[in-house]
């Protein structure tokens, strides 16, 4: 695969109306916003996700259409054009479990659509694999493509699970796989996330699964499933690339923490100013560095005290300093989606300092210094599910 030849870092934002991309402004000074917005694709059309692939540098952009379903774009020129791809897709549910009635009467509890309703999460494979991708959706499926976006075929290794039947929606009418995590050792580990079906993990690039979610609790569970892998609520899935056994998770009841590769996982108990949220950031070198953006309560998605902060966290989650220059400080009712924070590893060497924070009433943040100060792009745009580096 021929390298892709250095080009200025980019910011791609998938909102409610469209893609949009933001540019560093070339010698910026610091009273100056450092990043513009560029340019727009898709425009009054719902983009749920993106993917800058980092191996060839393609760009994949997932829809959200209504009555005319999902569809998915790939660009090869950085967003001026684009080729509609094939969308994955299901196969017909199997005719013992065609109605609510049949199944209950044959003992198929399985109530989730056999069909595509989002993209929820789109990540290459390996270094090693071109043209490998794989896209997390609502109802909860996992699928590859070898090709670049040109056919998929549904992961059966993990849909065909028994315990899939006992996944729920979060937020979500359906379980939703939102977050894909490809080990950069061996890109036939993935971990992938799904709200509310807890974590699973491959080694085996996706023929078998296992349940990985141990140590998390779900207080909203009744007591005698609290414990339960398969009915935790994990918001937000996030790995670290120089040390891939450490990952961090933003769950529904609270923060959590793995040094053993998601095999078991720690909470961590004091998240101030709320452990709920569901955004979540590791730094790419270093394990112990990560960022979050709390909400209120479930019952009240809003900024704490109408203050918009972004706690980071530099000795694995013990103590958190609440960064919050430049951003909202009064009134401000903000909420950052699962993607809506974004590290950018872009590069050989990412330093980890540069972070997107946006939020779904149309704000969007970004800061040079790992969070110390942060710049804002707009506070004008579409409700922003999704942002990314490319």
């Amino acid at each position: 695969m021929a390298p892709t030849p250095h080009l200025a870092p980019r910011l791609y934002i998938a909102t409610r109306k469209g893609l949009l991309t933001a540019e560093r402004k070339p010698g910026a000074g610091s009273a100056v916003t450092p990043w513009v917005l560029t340019g727009a694709s898709f425009l009054g059309d719902e983009v749920s996700t993106i993917l800058p692939d980092p191996r060839d540098g393609n760009l994949y952009a997932a829809l959200r259409l209504g009555h005319y379903g999902v569809k998915l774009h790939r660009s090869t020129d950085r967003g001026t054009t684009w080729t509609e791809c094939a969308t994955p897709g299901y196969p017909p549910r199997p005719a013992a479990a065609d109605t609510r009635r049949r199944r209950a009467r044959q003992g198929d509890p399985d109530e989730s659509p056999w069909t595509l309703l989002q993209i929820w999460s789109l990540e290459a494979g390996g270094p090693d694999e071109p043209g490998v991708l794989w896209a997390g959706d609502l109802p909860g499926g996992l699928h590859r493509s070898d090709d670049g976006g040109e056919s998929w075929e549904l992961c059966r290794g993990l849909w065909d699970r028994p315990e899939r039947t006992e996944w729920f929606g979060g937020g979500y009418k359906h379980p939703g796989l939102h977050s894909i995590c490809v080990d950069p050792r061996d890109a036939r580990r993935l971990k992938v996330a799904v709200s509310c079906g807890g974590i699973w993990a491959t080694d085996d690039g996706g023929e078998s699964w296992r349940l990985s979610a141990h140590g998390m609790h779900a207080p909203y569970m009744p007591p005698r499933l609290r414990d339960e892998p398969n009915v935790q609520d994990p918001h937000r899935l996030v790995q670290c690339l120089s040390e891939p056994e450490v990952f961090w998770c933003q769950h529904h009841s609270g923060l959590y923490r793995s040094t053993d590769g998601a095999v078991t996982w720690q909470e961590i108990e004091d998240a101030p100013p709320s452990s709920f949220g569901f955004a979540m950031a590791v730094h790419p070198r270093d394990p112990d560095v990560a960022w979050r953006v709390p909400a209120t309560s479930d019952a009240c998605r809003l900024p704490v005290d109408g203050r918009v902060v972004v706690p980071r966290t530099r000795d694995g989650g013990a103590s958190w300093t609440l960064l919050s220059e430049g951003l909202p400080r009064r009134h401000a009712y903000h909420l950052t989606l699962r993607h809506a924070l974004e590290v950018d590893t872009t590069g050989e060497s990412p330093t980890g300092d540069r972070l997107a924070l946006a939020s779904n009433i149309g704000g969007l943040w970004i800061t040079e210094d790992g969070g110390e100060c942060w710049h804002e792009i707009s506070r004008d745009l579409p409700p922003i599910n999704a942002v990314r580096f490319g």
